[in-house]
Order: C-alpha cells, then structure tokens, then sequence
C-alpha cells in the first residue's frame, strides 16, 4: 500500500459520496511516528474520514467476512486493510500483524466498538462501550515511541439506509452471532461531518514495563477508558 493511491482512495470516496468534511485539532496529530487510531464507528465512511483527517496511510483491522467476498476483499486489500482470520487465530493474528505495522512506523486503525455498530443503528452521539485489545496491543508493542490517538466522528447531517439483510453476512461468518439476527444492515450515509482529533496518550517506557502482572489490568484499563473519554467528551462538544 503506498500512502499517495491510499489517500487518493480516501478523498475520491468521501467525494463521490458528496461527503463535506471539516476537521477540527488537527495540531495534535504526532508527527511521523508509530500510531493506533481509535475511533467511534458508525459507517463504512469512517476509515477513509480518519485517513483524510491523519493525512497518513492506515493500517485498519477488518472483519472476517470482508476478506471473504471477491469484490469487497479486493477493496479492503487497497486500502491496506487486513481481514481478521475465523475465531480460533483472530486474536493472535491480529497482535502479529498489527505489532509488525507499529515497529515499521505505520499507523494500525481500530474500531473498539466491535462489529455492533455496523449492524445495530445508534444515534449520532452514542458511543458503545471500548473492547480493550487496542489497550493490550499498545502496552505490547516494543515500539520505542508509540502514540495512541482517539478520534470523534460527529455526524452533522446523514442518509441512513437499510439495503442488506444482516443473515446474508452469515454466509461469509457464520461464527459471528451478530449475523444471526432477523434484522437489516443500516447503511450510514454522512452528508456533513467533523472529525474531531483527541490528546493522544503516549505509551511510555514506565506504562509499558507496568504492564505485567497485577499491574497490567489496571493499565490497560487506563489506556482504554482515557480514550473513551476522550472521544465521548468530543462528541458531547459538537462543534
């Protein structure tokens, strides 16, 4: 993936989507070093609006079943997307790919939501509770200087649409239980958004060599809450 046809890809898509995009505390950003950018999750707009905000290639951790549809996995690939493997080596495999991304200087994207989002609808200010494996995957990582940087994407004015029925997905992962329900895919059109860039929180040599033992748990849990906060209190804001 080169950054030049990633962003490319980014900004054609939020423009043939008509997609008007401002971006707010764009001074925050860390320059040129390792990053994991996490963020609220509502449509499939999100990762190109991050990639636009950050000016950078991202790295973003996919669903499953998104490396088992032709056109879609073609899609995902370009954008450096990497689909997850089935339940048994997800997590595993996640860690390995990410941690190689991070200690090549890249910056790994990751919806703590999960896939719930993307299947149940939430209103513009709702944010679902964070799973915390960006938190483990952040204190893991040997990366000398590591950043991790929570980002708000506020809808302004959207499209909501529902075209796909969730059980379809089921065909590409059926281990997931979220596609076992009688309900439709709402697909989440923005019109007008802002994305809102939070205080990154720096891994450091002291928080990483913490993470062990008794210890760990309570260090992880304030990487994760830290940037719950953050992009709540950002979409709380409005602007």
């Amino acid at each position: 993936m080169s950054a030049t046809s990633a962003l490319q890809m980014s900004q054609w898509c939020l423009r043939l989507f008509q997609v008007q995009t401002s971006i707010i505390h764009r001074d925050r950003l860390p320059a040129d070093t390792s990053a994991i950018a996490v963020s609220n999750h509502r449509s499939f707009l999100d990762a190109p609006l991050m990639m636009v905000a950050m000016n950078r290639p991202i790295r973003f951790a996919c669903h499953h079943y998104m490396g088992q549809v032709p056109l879609m996995r073609d899609l995902v690939t370009a954008w450096g997307c990497f689909p997850l493997e089935s339940v048994q080596m997800r997590q595993q495999q996640f860690f390995q790919q990410a941690s190689q991304f991070l200690q090549s200087r890249q910056v790994v994207g990751i919806f703590p939501e999960g896939a719930a989002p993307m299947v149940q609808y939430r209103s513009q200010r709702q944010v679902g509770s964070f799973q915390r494996g960006f938190a483990h995957l952040a204190l893991r990582s040997p990366t000398p200087e590591l950043a991790v940087v929570p980002i708000a994407i506020i809808s302004e004015d959207e499209i909501v649409q529902s075209p796909i029925p969730v059980k379809l997905l089921s065909w590409f992962d059926p281990s997931e239980p979220l596609f076992q329900q009688d309900a439709w895919h709402p697909v989440v059109l923005y019109r007008q958004v802002t994305v809102a860039i939070g205080r990154p929180f720096w891994i450091t040599a002291p928080r990483r060599e913490a993470y062990q033992g008794k210890q760990a748990k309570e260090m992880v849990k304030e990487v994760s809450q830290y940037c719950y906060q953050e992009v709540t209190d950002l979409l709380r804001a409005g602007f």
